[in-house]
């Protein structure tokens, strides 16, 4: 019996038992995937709360379900911050759905000396709820239960300021060591992984980074752009520390 669809709906949604699926998944259900009534799908907050559910009524703007069970899962994945420096063009779109399906926690774009983003609010908004959009379609194509976040885009010098006991690292071509050299052999409470610009980080970002306590390292002997970086740190980190040694998750009701 093959899986049921997939859906992120808002947290509140799954708290009654008269559940009602509207908006975007509504949409997509009858108009893309015209789907009828007595179909199970898989409702999901994105905090790991899921509800299976069987489609009743269609209405115009919404479809009534009845409710077949609920469980929550547990999330196993090692808790990686991918702070990366916005690219040019649509880079960061691939970075955010190839870093969701790899396992990624946590996007913090940022603007650096070299990746300083030339954008209006209202083109900066629209490419925020396009980045949401983004993460959601490929958290649920890849089965994942919790939502990535994405947070607002912040210059370098803040994104450091902020406080945590995560292992901290660089990727950096010039001064740097090799990842291997730097692992714990304890599993660390996540990862904050820095990533810059095209055109590198500055002599005097470096310094700040360094006095921020993140450990320069690199991947070997080639130089990766700034879209590859971290994705390809990333399951290095989940294969060690994370969910990659895991099997498919077989929830069950609760």
């Amino acid at each position: 019996m093959s899986d049921p669809l997939r859906f992120f709906v808002p947290i509140e949604s799954l708290q009654s038992d008269q559940i009602v699926i509207a908006g975007e998944p509504y949409h997509h259900l009858r108009n893309v995937l015209r789907i009828k009534p007595g179909a199970v799908v898989l409702l999901l907050d994105g905090f790991g709360q899921c509800c299976e559910v069987q489609l009743e009524q269609l209405q115009p703007k919404q479809v009534t379900t009845r409710v077949l069970r609920r469980w929550r899962e547990k999330d196993v994945t090692l808790p990686i911050t991918l702070l990366q420096a916005l690219p040019k063009g649509d880079k960061f779109d691939l970075i955010l759905q190839k870093g969701t399906e790899l396992g990624v926690s946590c996007f913090q774009p940022i603007e650096t000396d070299h990746a300083i983003p030339h954008l209006t609010t209202a083109r900066l908004t629209k490419r925020v709820q396009r980045w949401h959009r983004i993460v959601s379609e490929a958290s649920r194509q890849s089965r994942r239960s919790f939502l990535p976040e994405v947070k607002p885009l912040q210059k370098l010098a803040t994104a450091l300021d902020e406080a945590s006991n995560d292992l901290k690292l660089v990727l950096w071509e010039a001064g740097s060591v090799a990842l291997a050299d730097v692992l714990p052999k304890e599993p660390p409470t996540g990862v904050r992984l820095l990533i810059g610009p095209e055109g590198g980080f500055s002599a005097a970002e470096i310094t700040s980074i360094t006095a921020a306590g993140f450990q320069a390292v690199h991947l070997g002997p080639r130089i990766l752009r700034t879209e590859t970086a971290g994705l390809a740190a990333t399951p290095i980190l989940q294969y060690l520390y994370g969910d990659w040694q895991h099997a498919p998750a077989d929830s069950n009701a609760t």
